[in-house]
């Protein structure tokens, strides 16, 4: 008896579990790169700068529109106490006084236009340095130093966090219903998610199932799930197709042979079996599942019971055989 589970597999698609695209926000020549391609970055680190002095120049003017608006509404607040010590004495007057408060307000009101004013300089400051919002690896930079940039320049370079990294795949209604079936005692904690890799070995990650979509494709019958992997060495790459493969954590036992051993012809599979007398009898069975060159024989074959895996041309039923053991399969 062998521990065989049964398996499926899917196309996916790896994703970052977070992806951003650095553009420019302010028009500007580019300065000095603060990164190699392939850098591992942090949230928040200096990536590439724009020079500053033109937006620095504009924040110092804005700077000083604010203090002669403030200056103004120092002059105005004192003309109009002025005004209302004059009216209290009764040696000015209403219009005088209602002048100043009209002067006091306007000159409030630039004061806050000069401090909005600021603050957006300020603003536009600070987008001549370009972070990273994440923390992740960076690629390839797409503008040089000196290179005059812009909103409209296009991405300059992209930081990825792929770990985790999370693999996307679509599974149809059918599909979801037999795993929601055979995971209905264990839940989804049950699964085991493997990754084929494009050379067909298998990745040594295991991945989790964490997500399954709310919605189902109507064009394709399909739903998407989502497995996780902690890709602790950046194997898996955003956007790369792989092959996912699920299966249950506690496979049953099954009669499991090499796939060398079943012989078919019109009728279907068989295999020779050696009796205890060392006896050969052909036997039809029916076969399951096959994985890593073995056979899942689901009729037809007891555990324990003897068959040939080589010689099988030169064996005929009834014949009395000297059969060497074969070492015993794992698991």
């Amino acid at each position: 008896m062998h521990a065989l589970a049964p398996q499926s597999e899917f196309i996916g698609r790896a994703q970052a579990i977070d992806k951003v695209e650095l553009r420019a926000r302010v028009t500007g020549f580019l300065g000095p790169r603060k990164f190699a391609d392939g850098d591992a970055v942090k949230e928040g680190q200096v990536l590439f700068e724009i020079d500053p002095a033109p937006y620095q120049a504009i924040v110092d003017q804005r700077e000083a529109q604010r203090a002669s608006a403030e200056a103004a509404l120092t002059n105005a607040e004192l003309q109009l106490k002025r005004a209302q010590d004059l009216l209290r004495t009764n040696t000015g007057t209403q219009a005088v006084y209602d002048q100043r408060i009209s002067e006091q307000l306007q000159a409030k009101a630039a004061v806050e236009d000069a401090e909005a004013q600021l603050r957006d300089a300020q603003i536009q400051l600070s987008y001549t340095e370009i972070k990273s919002p994440i923390p992740g690896r960076i690629g390839r930079a797409s503008a040089s130093p000196g290179n005059l940039v812009s909103p409209v320049t296009g991405v300059l370079a992209t930081v990825v966090n792929d770990q985790p990294m999370r693999v996307l795949f679509s599974v149809t209604q059918r599909e979801l219903l037999e795993a929601q079936r055979d995971t209905s005692i264990g839940g989804p904690d049950s699964l085991v998610v493997l990754l084929k890799l494009a050379d067909g070995s298998i990745y040594k990650e295991k991945g989790k199932i964490d997500f399954i979509d709310v919605t189902a494709d109507p064009r394709t019958d399909g739903q998407i799930v989502r497995a996780v992997f902690q890709n602790t060495d950046h194997a898996l790459t955003d956007g790369q197709t792989l092959r996912v493969v699920i299966e249950n954590k506690k496979a049953p036992t099954a009669v499991v042979v090499p796939q060398a051993a079943i012989a078919i012809d019109q009728t279907g599979p068989y295999l020779f079996v050696v009796s205890d007398k060392n006896v050969v009898e052909q036997r039809r069975v029916k076969t399951g599942i096959s994985r890593d060159g073995m056979l899942v024989i689901d009729e037809g074959l007891k555990a324990g019971e003897k068959v040939v895996i080589q010689g099988q041309q030169r064996v005929r039923p009834g014949m009395t055989v000297t059969p060497t053991t074969a070492p015993a399969l794992k698991g």
